[in-house]
C-alpha cells in the first residue's frame, strides 16, 4: 500500500496506466521549465540590488503654501509687531554672542561691509532664530524646495565648514501665536525633543506634521557655525553642479536690475567684495517701511530698487531687501539664499516684531555667511541715481562744430544831444516805476506758480508707465482734499480715503448751497459700486454722471498689490477720474478760493 497506484491492476491496464502518468509528468516537468525560461528574466529584472529603505514606501510630509514661502508672512508681522509669537530660552557656549572679532552689524553699526549676528542690537548680543532656508526662486516666489523626512530625536549629521568653529546652542522654545508646520530653530539643529519632526538636511530646516499649537514646548540643540572672518576677504565661492541651485537666475531679469549687478560687479573684484557692495548699496539708498506691501516677483524689486521715492518706491520691508540682495548677488556670480527667521536676545518673549528676512552667501570653507543689507535707523538714504550708473540705450551724437559768425560792422557812435542832463527824476516818477516793477513781479510769480502746478498735473497724469500714472492720479485728489482743508493721514486705507474725499465734496457743496436741498429731483447716481453719489450732490449738476473715488481706490490698491498689472487704458481712466473729482471740488468753492487754488504752492511741495 502506499507504493505503486497501478499495482492492484490487471497487467495490461497496469501498462497503459504507467505509460499514462509518465507522459502526464514529463508534460509538466516540460511546462515549469518553459515558464522559469520565459518569465525570469522578467521577474529578476524587478529586483532592485540596493537595500531595502523603508523610508521610500513613506509618504513625506506635506506643507502649505505659506510654510513654502513664509516670506510673504512679513509684511504681516510688521503690521503687528507685538504679537507674541514664541517663548525662547537659549543656553550654550558663545550662543548669544557674537564671535571674537566680528564686526558689528549693517543695522546697528552701519552699513560697514560687515556681517553681523542680526539688525537692530549694538552689542552683538543677539541670536538669529530660524524658520526656513529659501534657495529656489523662478522670478516670482522664494520657496524652501525642501524635500521632509520623518525623522527621530537624533537629526542627520552634516559636515562643518573647514574654516568655521562650532557653537552647541540649547534651546527651549514654547509656541505662543504662531501658525503653520515650520518648526523654528537656531542652525543647524542636530537633536530635538518634544516634537515629532521632519527635517531637510540639505537646508536644515524643521517641520512639525501636525502643525504648531499654541503652548506646544520643544528643545532644540544645534551646531551654530560661525566662520573665520579675517578670511572672508579673500575667500572664493564654489561653482558647478553641487551650487548650480543656488547660482540660478529665473529668466526675465529686468534690465536695470542686470546693469546694477554689472555695475556693482564690475567696481569689486573679489567675491566678499561684491557681497558688501550689494549690502551697502541697500543699507544707503533705501528705507524701511513697515507699511510696504508684501512681494518679491522681479516687478515688485523692480519698483522696490528704481521706482520713485515719492511714489512709493526706494522703501520696503526686509522681504524686499533680502530678495534683492539675493538676485543681485546671483546676477554678480554669488549663491544666494534668503533666511527668514526670528531676532532674539536668547531669552523671553519672541515678538512678530522681531520676525525679519537675511541674505546669505556661500564661501568655500566657510559655509553660509549672512549678510545685513537693512539701513540704520536713523540713515537718511541717498538718491539711487547719485550712484547707479545706467547705461545709455544710444550713443549720443557727436557735437557738430559751432559756426563761425561772420564779422559785422560796428555801429557808428552816436553823439549825445548838446545841453544839460537833468539829474533829479520827480518823486512820483519813482514811485510809479517802483509799485509797476512790484507788479510785474508778483504777476511773473503767479503765472510762474500756475504754469508750475499745470506741469505738475500733466507729468503725474501723462509721464511713466500705468502704475506711476494711477499713483500720479490719486496724488492729485490727496493734494485737493489738502487744499480745501482735509489733510489725509498715512494711517488710512486707500478705501478709507475715498470716503473722506466723497463726504468732502458733498460737505463743500452743501456748504455753497447754504443748506439747501442740492437738487430738486432726485440724481442719478453715479455708477461704481460702492462710491454712490448723487451727481448734483457732487457738484456737477443733475443728472450727469460722476466717476468714483472708490474706482480710483480701486486702481491705487491694484498697482500696489499686483505690479505691473496696471494697462494704459486704466491709468488713462484714473486721471479722468481724478480730474473730474478736483474740478468739482474747486468749483464748490469760493470764487476768491477757486482763483488762489490754482495756483496755491502746497502741491509742489510734494511732488
Amino acid at each position: 500500500a502506499g507504493g505503486d497506484p497501478a499495482a492492484g491492476l490487471a497487467p495490461g491496464v497496469r501498462a497503459a496506466v504507467r505509460v499514462r502518468l509518465a507522459a502526464t509528468a514529463t508534460l509538466g516537468v516540460a511546462l515549469v521549465v518553459g515558464l522559469v525560461a520565459l518569465l525570469g528574466p522578467l521577474i529578476a529584472g524587478q529586483v532592485d540590488g540596493r537595500p531595502v529603505d523603508p523610508r521610500r514606501y513613506v509618504e513625506p510630509p506635506q506643507v502649505q503654501a505659506l510654510d513654502e514661502n513664509p516670506l510673504i508672512r512679513i509684511s504681516g508681522w510688521a503690521l503687528h509687531p507685538e504679537q507674541q509669537l514664541l517663548d525662547v530660552s537659549t543656553v550654550g557656549s558663545g550662543a548669544a554672542t557674537a564671535p571674537a572679532g566680528a564686526p558689528p552689524s549693517a543695522e546697528s553699526a552701519g552699513p560697514d561691509g560687515g556681517t553681523g549676528d542680526g539688525p537692530g542690537d549694538p552689542a552683538g548680543d543677539s541670536v538669529r532664530i530660524r524658520l526656513a532656508v529659501l534657495s529656489d526662486y523662478d522670478g516670482v516666489t522664494w520657496r524652501v524646495g525642501a524635500t521632509y523626512r520623518n525623522a527621530g530625536r537624533i537629526l542627520p549629521a552634516a559636515t562643518p565648514a573647514r574654516d568655521s568653529t562650532v557653537e552647541t546652542v540649547r534651546q527651549q522654545i514654547t509656541v505662543a501665536e504662531l501658525s503653520g508646520r515650520l518648526l523654528p530653530a537656531v542652525a543647524t539643529p542636530r537633536e530635538v525633543s518634544g516634537a515629532r519632526v521632519a527635517y531637510d538636511p540639505a537646508t536644515g530646516t524643521l517641520i512639525r506634521p501636525e502643525g504648531l499649537t499654541p503652548g506646544l514646548r520643544y528643545t532644540v540643540t544645534s551646531a551654530l557655525e560661525r566662520p573665520d572672518n579675517n578670511l572672508l576677504a579673500t575667500a572664493n565661492v564654489p561653482a558647478g553642479e553641487d551650487v548650480a541651485r543656488v547660482l540660478r537666475v529665473a529668466d526675465g531679469v529686468p534690465d536695470p536690475m542686470r546693469r546694477l549687478a554689472a555695475q556693482l560687479a564690475e567696481e569689486n573684484g573679489a567675491p566678499y567684495a561684491r557681497a558688501t557692495a550689494i549690502e551697502q548699496f541697500l543699507a544707503e539708498h533705501y528705507r524701511v517701511a513697515a507699511d510696504a506691501p508684501s512681494g518679491h516677483a522681479y516687478p515688485n524689486l523692480g519698483f522696490f530698487l528704481f521706482g520713485p521715492r515719492n511714489g512709493g518706491g526706494q522703501q520696503g520691508t526686509s522681504e524686499q531687501f533680502a530678495a534683492a540682495f539675493a538676485v543681485l548677488g546671483r546676477l554678480s556670480g554669488l549663491p544666494t539664499r534668503v533666511v527668514v527667521g526670528f531676532e532674539s536676545t536668547g531669552q523671553g518673549p519672541v515678538r512678530a516684531g522681531d520676525a525679519y528676512a537675511w541674505p546669505e552667501v556661500l564661501f568655500d570653507g566657510l559655509g553660509w555667511v549672512p549678510f545685513d543689507p537693512l539701513p540704520r535707523p536713523d540713515n537718511e538714504p541717498r538718491p539711487v541715481e547719485e550712484d547707479f550708473r545706467p547705461t545709455p540705450e544710444d550713443p549720443p551724437p557727436s557735437e557738430a562744430p559751432a559756426p563761425t559768425a561772420e564779422p559785422t560792422a560796428s555801429p557808428e557812435p552816436v553823439a549825445a544831444p548838446d545841453g544839460p542832463t537833468d539829474r533829479f527824476v520827480s518823486t512820483s516818477v519813482l514811485v510809479a516805476g517802483g509799485s509797476g516793477g512790484l507788479l510785474l513781479l508778483v504777476g511773473a510769480l503767479l503765472l510762474t506758480l500756475l504754469a508750475m502746478r499745470r506741469s505738475l498735473t500733466r507729468a503725474r497724469l501723462s509721464r511713466g508707465d500705468p502704475a506711476q500714472r494711477i499713483a500720479g492720479a490719486w496724488r492729485e485728489v490727496t493734494d485737493a482734499l489738502r487744499l480745501v482743508g482735509r489733510p489725509i493721514g498715512d494711517d488710512l486705507a486707500a478705501t478709507e480715503v475715498a470716503g473722506q474725499a466723497r463726504q468732502a465734496l458733498l460737505d463743500a457743496r452743501l456748504r455753497r448751497s447754504g443748506g439747501r436741498p442740492l437738487d430738486p429731483d432726485p440724481a442719478p447716481l453715479v455708477p461704481g459700486g460702492a462710491d454712490q453719489v448723487p451727481a448734483g450732490a457732487a457738484g456737477f449738476g443733475a443728472g450727469r454722471n460722476v466717476p468714483g473715488v472708490d474706482e480710483l481706490a480701486g486702481l491705487l490698491n491694484q498697482v500696489a498689490f499686483a505690479p505691473g498689472t496696471a494697462t494704459a487704458a486704466q491709468a488713462d481712466r484714473a486721471g479722468a477720474i481724478a480730474t473730474t473729482y478736483v474740478g468739482g471740488l474747486r468749483a464748490a468753492r469760493p470764487w476768491w478760493r477757486r482763483l488762489l487754488w490754482s495756483i496755491h504752492p502746497d502741491p509742489l511741495r510734494r511732488r
